[in-house]
């Protein structure tokens, strides 16, 4: 059972949206939202497991929102739902933390299918959103990736644990750490998500 928050600052919306998920057995809407601060209360209360996040909300917006959760719930996993795919709302969104990034207009199925993916940890990303993140030009990096550190970033990128990533690649998790220490060195950020973001923006993925 996949527990759900819906964060929207639209009523009609968030009844939609818990609208989607009735008559799905995998699924169970805990609660709702209507602006960050109060997903961020209602998530600490309530421990969902996905937080369906808008990103332009009056007061905290889904950005701010979505960074306080990473740092107080690093388990709960953040999917942004919006009508924006703006560089300016993709970037800081996917580096505050969001596991995946869908559009409003994204059919209900493809909704469903991103949602249970984000539970599993899998990094979900609109064809739109994945296609500008992948155009944009690259920029120069303090030093470029080793082979292996790409294989790394692309196992998180995928949801990989350092565990996993160290299985996957017949090395140990400490490897794996100063793999990812040296990544965040290169790239300039200081966790897995704006790694992982920033590889998107230079096209790393490619």
């Amino acid at each position: 059972m996949i527990r759900l928050l819906i964060v929207d600052d639209h009523p009609i919306v968030r009844d939609g949206l818990r609208g989607a998920f009735t008559g799905h057995a995998d699924f169970e809407v805990v609660g709702e939202a209507g602006n960050g601060a109060d997903a961020v209360a209602r998530a600490e209360v309530l421990r969902p497991d996905v937080v369906l996040m808008d990103l332009r909300m009056p007061g905290v917006d889904g950005v701010a929102a979505t960074q306080r959760l990473r740092e107080r719930l690093p388990e709960v996993r953040v999917l942004v739902l919006t009508t924006f795919d703006t560089d300016s709302d993709v970037l800081p969104a996917i580096e505050a933390g969001a596991t995946g990034y869908l559009l409003k207009d994204a059919p209900v199925e493809e909704l469903l299918r991103a949602v249970r993916a984000a539970a599993r940890g899998e990094a979900v990303l609109a064809p739109s959103v994945a296609g500008r993140l992948m155009g944009r030009v690259r920029q120069p990096a303090r030093g470029a990736l080793s082979q292996r550190e790409l294989q790394v970033l692309k196992l998180v990128a995928d949801g990989a644990t350092n565990r996993e990533a160290a299985a996957k690649l017949f090395i140990s998790e400490a490897s794996i750490k100063t793999h990812l220490l040296r990544i965040y060195d290169k790239l300039g950020v200081r966790d897995r998500a704006a790694a992982v973001g920033e590889a998107f923006r230079r096209g790393l993925f490619s």
